[in-house]
């Protein structure tokens, strides 16, 4: 567990699995062990004291209170049998070799704060550093980004992955602190890169031009590309696995300082030196003083650093004379090392509250980008709200629609069943509709639809047919007339407004009903009568 913080998150853990594993009470012996890291070595001791103020309570159950915790002064301490199951570890994650052979990985809300590129290099290392099937636990801000060859979800609204077996070239994977010497390592923005035959050609160039002590040329992550020189005074190959990191090569004394200036070279790009550095030797303590800068040109060197180990003048060593002259020479160094403590304190309070200030815009961004994942998980579910809403809405509106068709199919077969001639008419006169028995008197045709009357030829003697459908749009009453065709049949004409649902006056409606029978049986009576 990288960025244990104080480890309220391991702990919480190694409770969670022990009440786990008292309820399931697995067969066999099974052995918990947590591994939680941090930069900080001050969180690192709170977090192995396990001490937390009262305040816990708010948060931590009585019954978990009772059975992890004993009541101090202070507050409250885990107890000791969850303390056992948690190892708290300095590490650097980002340059310090990592666990290896773990079931389970919890990083979270750690990779939110690195950038890109760092984030780049840590995910393959975590899937380097899980067992076959083990788990990768995310913060809720955090994703496996492109990786997901190598991790597959298990739970993506947790942030929980699976480690997905990958064949992974070793070479792909960035191992903290672990170039390999004379390799092309070096990859700092900026460096272009070092056709192999000409890397010690201009590395030996610029080392003689500017320098002549032991010198190695590093890149921006401190590993070592290159080395010039009797070296091994002040460097020697750390215990373990070959690491070429100028932080671990270097010896007791230089380790410490030399971190430091190679840091504040980076952060502000320009040389810094630091003097009088003791190795720790005993009576035969010899300074050095370490400079490192970065390297700009040629081109092909550009991006990376020069680090040269010069020794110091040997600091005058103490007598037992207590003479005027040597007690003014150790009150000038004394006031000199004063000075010295003072400036590194200065300096490290300044890079502290760099740091603290950069912590506290990635904490702002960080809670920025949450509030913006709500945001968005919000506006996601009143979409989905809105959608079922359409879903609903659209069914209904089918409803209608087949209501509809059917409706209209039944006064299809209504108007088609009838011997009524029928005929539609718009505000316009256009035709709307007509049943077949209209193509009796009038000539028309189904594509004739939307088409004025007057252009529509018709077998009625009906001179007055036009005047008689505007007074009826006018008066809005019916009118009704016998009108005998060209070939002596005789219908009864009725002419009536067409009535919308709400009452709105759309047209008219023309009925034609057949009455020549009647007609020639009421011209026979006539006749007879006459007679008679």
């Amino acid at each position: 567990m990288p960025a244990c913080a104080t480890g309220e998150e391991a702990y919480s853990l190694a409770i969670i699995f022990k009440e786990t594993m008292d309820s399931l009470q697995p067969p066999g012996t099974h052995r918990l062990q947590i591994f939680a890291t941090n930069i900080d070595p001050d969180a690192i001791a709170r977090a192995r004291a396990g001490i937390y103020s009262s305040n816990i309570a708010a948060d931590v159950s009585p019954e978990r209170l009772e059975r992890f915790f004993v009541e101090t002064e202070n507050g409250y301490q885990v107890a000791k049998t969850i303390r056992e199951m948690v190892i708290f570890a300095p590490q650097n994650c980002i340059m310090d070799p990592p666990f290896t052979k773990l079931d389970i990985l919890s990083c979270r809300n750690l990779l939110t704060y690195l950038s890109h590129e760092l984030q780049q290099k840590l995910l393959p290392l975590f899937h380097y550093c899980l067992n076959p099937g083990g788990c990768l636990f995310l913060g809720n801000s955090e994703s496996i980004g492109s990786f997901t060859h190598l991790f597959q979800p298990l739970d993506v609204k947790a942030r929980l992955f699976r480690r997905v077996e990958a064949v992974i070239n070793a070479e792909s994977i960035d191992f903290p602190s672990n170039s390999n010497l004379g390799r092309e390592t070096a990859k700092s923005p900026g460096f272009k890169g070092i056709i192999n035959g000409n890397l010690q050609q201009l590395a030996e160039k610029l080392i003689l031009e500017r320098f002549s002590p032991p010198a190695v040329i590093t890149n921006n992550k401190g590993d070592i590309v290159f080395i010039n020189g009797r070296t091994g005074k002040f460097l020697e190959p750390a215990a373990g696995k070959a690491n070429w990191s100028i932080f671990a090569m270097a010896r007791e004394g230089l380790r410490h300082e030399l971190a430091g200036a190679f840091q504040k070279a980076a952060r502000n790009n320009q040389p810094v030196t630091v003097k009088n550095l003791v190795m720790g030797k005993g009576s035969e303590d010899q300074p050095v003083d370490i400079s490192v800068i970065p390297i700009f040109e040629p081109d092909a060197l550009a991006g990376l650093f020069l680090l040269s180990f010069t020794e110091a003048p040997a600091l005058p060593a103490p007598t037992e004379s207590k003479s005027a002259g040597s007690e003014n020479t150790s009150s000038a160094r004394f006031a000199e090392l004063e000075k010295e403590l003072e400036r590194l304190r200065a300096e490290l309070q300044y890079s502290r509250g760099e740091m603290q200030t950069s912590q506290e815009k990635l904490k702002s961004a960080n809670e920025e980008l949450q509030s913006t994942n709500e945001e968005l998980t919000i506006s996601k579910e009143e979409m989905q709200s809105l959608n079922e809403e359409l879903q609903t809405i659209n069914q209904e509106l089918q409803a209608k629609v087949d209501e509809l068709s059917l409706t209209s199919n039944d006064m299809k077969n209504l108007l088609d069943s009838t011997d009524i001639a029928i005929l539609f008419l718009d505000q316009n006169l256009n035709v709307r509709r007509f049943t077949p028995q209209v193509t009796k008197i009038f000539k028309l045709i189904p594509g004739d639809a939307g088409r004025p009357i007057t252009d529509v030829k018709m077998d009625l003697d009906y001179p007055g047919f036009i005047d008689d459908i505007h007074e009826v749009l006018r008066t809005l009453d019916f009118r009704e007339s016998q009108i005998t065709t060209r070939d002596g049949q005789w219908f009864l004409i009725r002419i009536m407004p067409y009535r919308t649902i709400d009452n709105v006056i759309d047209g008219v409606v023309m009925t034609c009903s057949d009455i020549t029978v009647s007609k020639q049986l009421e011209n026979k009576l006539r006749s007879d009568a006459q007679i008679k």
